[in-house]
């Protein structure tokens, strides 16, 4: 069973949908004990570093993913919910994450061409960069939908990228901790795909 942790941040259910589609159980929660006893975790995400970081820590969620992630279960964060897996963001201040992944939340707007649309929306390739669990189904050229102002910066643990006049970290990987910058619940069949290959990690 995938517990997809609630904190009060995103759209849940057309997660849970994803994972209804490939014949996966998973339930929305803030239950401590139903996350416990979950296989694997989803930490979601949209919206703002701030907001998502100071609601996980005050519903305790915060320290729940992190004892999860010490106990060696397979986690993913999605989107916002990858990038509260690092270290910091630097997005309208200084913001604590995790820690889970070394680096630090960026805007794109230092690495992009200054005539480019903010924020990134749309289908990118995935240029994989380390081979990866999540991968396992996934052929060369497959696309996958973003939508976002920033990304995974001075992060050693890229396992992919997505071209956007410069090479924006799509996912990232440490031990049992794992990132999408991207929705796989939006990805169409390739995003069916990571997430059946994570159900299988």
């Amino acid at each position: 069973m995938i517990a997809i942790i609630d904190y009060g941040v995103g759209n849940l259910f057309s997660l849970q949908s994803s994972f209804g589609a490939i014949g996966e159980e998973a339930v929305v929660t803030a239950d401590e004990k139903v996350i416990s006893a979950a296989d694997r975790l989803i930490l979601p995400g949209v919206g703002a570093f701030e907001d998502a970081a100071t609601k996980l820590r005050d519903t305790g969620m915060a320290d729940v993913v992190k004892r999860e992630a010490a106990s060696g279960k397979p986690i993913m964060g999605i989107c916002l919910g990858m990038q509260l897996l690092l270290d910091k963001s630097f997005e309208y201040g200084e913001h604590e994450g995790l820690g889970l992944i070394r680096g630090n939340v960026r805007p794109i707007a230092d690495v992009i061409d200054s005539g480019l649309k903010i924020p990134h929306i749309g289908w990118n390739r995935l240029i994989v960069k380390k081979p990866s669990p999540l991968f396992k189904y996934l052929k060369d050229g497959d696309c996958v939908y973003f939508v976002h102002s920033y990304y995974a910066a001075d992060c050693d643990d890229a396992t992919s990228v997505a071209e956007y006049s410069a090479e924006l970290t799509a996912s990232i990987e440490r031990g049992n901790v794992y990132g999408c910058q991207f929705h796989p619940e939006k990805s169409g069949d390739v995003g069916l795909k990571i997430l059946k290959a994570f159900c299988e990690i």
